[in-house]
């Protein structure tokens, strides 16, 4: 594994790809990612890295703490990174849902102290969400988007509604919704030929019109932030397009909490535009993995661990 030279981004994840440790042995190995874990703490009042590092497991999976953790692990990732390769620019960034935070941050646009505090303001208001308007989430395999959106329409009412949330890579689609439209959504994918309907195990709609309970709170906690333009392209998730300043990161971050995550087309955007490598900092190697999916042609680097970096300069 080497440092590409051709055009590249930097990508963020989100939520699925936390897991207890996440970030430890970084930190023990690098001071600036353990001031950055630090700086968590310091700023959210609660001992957010024991609780990455530690566990329990059931805790850090709670969108309350998950979206902090998953930030200080890309952001002490994204450190270390612009410390051992300063002359690695990427010509993009971008974050799969609440990794949008991450990417803004890299970006310039978002502070790493305003945007701990936005995701944890995020995690709460769609737990409460969830809770007011309880809901799930399923991930179908195997059916395009347009056949997805179709069962989406057929399976919602009035009253019970289920839509496309997360376009992860051509045959990975997340729908999400209200429990009896999500339940119909399921059986309709598996009698056109779905070849696997995954329940996730998540008690909130994300993505979805649910977390319409949530949206006036967060919206004021988007206005109440300082966001400035991006020094770097940002692709949002709601456009699949350039952010090209502070008001539209406003409008896309808030539009988010609702609205399709269009993964598939933000990576097809960037390789459009030229990006050959794709470099995924924080935890896991979801998005890795997605790339592949979506394009065998471009190269996609895990980064997130000192054995990490090790590869990536041996």
């Amino acid at each position: 594994m080497t440092l590409n030279s051709t055009k590249s981004a930097f990508i963020f994840p989100g939520q699925g790809s936390q897991f207890v440790g996440m970030g430890k042995t970084l930190a023990q190995v690098f001071p600036l990612a353990n001031e950055t874990f630090a700086k968590a703490d310091q700023e959210l009042g609660l001992s957010l890295t024991k609780l990455a590092w530690d566990g329990p497991e059931e805790d850090l999976h709670d969108t309350i703490n998950t979206q902090p953790a998953l930030l200080a692990h890309s952001i002490a990732t994204l450190r270390v990174l612009n410390l051992l390769h300063p002359d690695l620019c990427p010509s993009y960034v971008a974050g799969h849902s609440m990794g949008e935070f991450s990417a803004l941050v890299a970006a310039g646009s978002l502070s790493y102290s305003d945007a701990l505090h936005l995701v944890r303001i995020r995690g709460n208001l769609m737990k409460a969400a969830g809770e007011e308007a309880p809901g799930g989430m399923a991930a179908i395999l195997g059916l395009d988007i347009k056949t997805l959106e179709k069962i989406c329409i057929e399976s919602s009412s009035k009253f019970e509604s289920v839509q496309v949330a997360n376009d992860n890579c051509p045959g990975q689609v997340v729908i999400s919704g209200s429990n009896p439209a999500l339940d119909r959504a399921m059986d309709l994918a598996s009698e056109v030929g779905a070849r696997k309907v995954v329940r996730l195990k998540v008690s909130i709609a994300a993505h979805s019109k649910l977390m319409g309970h949530a949206q006036t709170k967060f919206n004021y906690a988007v206005d109440d932030v300082n966001i400035s333009d991006p020094t770097l392209p940002v692709i949002g998730n709601v456009s699949a397009d350039f952010l090209k300043d502070a008001n539209q990161v406003r409008n896309d971050l808030k539009a988010q909490l609702h609205s399709r995550v269009r993964w598939t087309e933000t990576i097809q955007f960037m390789i459009s535009k030229g990006v050959k490598s794709f470099y995924e900092l924080g935890s896991g190697f979801v998005l890795t993995g997605l790339l592949r999916r979506i394009d065998r042609n471009v190269e996609g680097i895990a980064l997130g661990s000192p054995e990490d970096f090790e590869k990536l300069t041996a």
